[in-house]
């Protein structure tokens, strides 16, 4: 399994005092809040988060932001990878989060 252990690290920081499980998935290293997918640290430290689909349209506008591909096939709305280079501040790093985690909060079961 690649993924940026730093990358790891910060968003263990930023996730700190939340029911966090982590999991091998998406070719890196996978935060799961509440049992559902939040975020990915995946190789290069690029940050794949899952999103609020009626936000992606508006994300992708975002410096860094790109719609994911798995396998060659675009993945489905509600998918978001950032490019490392705009998850180098805290601050930047916390925005993406806190998408995943809104759209967390809004979502029901496990394995979202």
């Amino acid at each position: 399994m690649g993924y940026d252990r730093e990358l790891a690290e910060r968003i263990r920081e930023v996730l700190s005092g939340r029911p966090v499980r982590e999991v091998s998935m998406f070719g890196g290293l996978t935060f799961m809040v509440n049992d559902k997918i939040a975020v990915t640290a995946n190789t290069g430290g690029d940050l794949m988060v899952r999103c609020d689909p009626d936000r992606v349209d508006d994300l992708l506008d975002r410096d860094g932001a790109q719609w994911p591909s798995m396998r060659g096939r675009r993945m489905s709305k509600g998918w978001i990878v950032v490019e490392s280079g705009r998850v180098q501040s805290d601050e930047d790093l916390r925005s993406w989060i806190e998408e995943a985690l809104t759209y967390n909060a809004k979502t029901t079961g496990g394995g979202e």
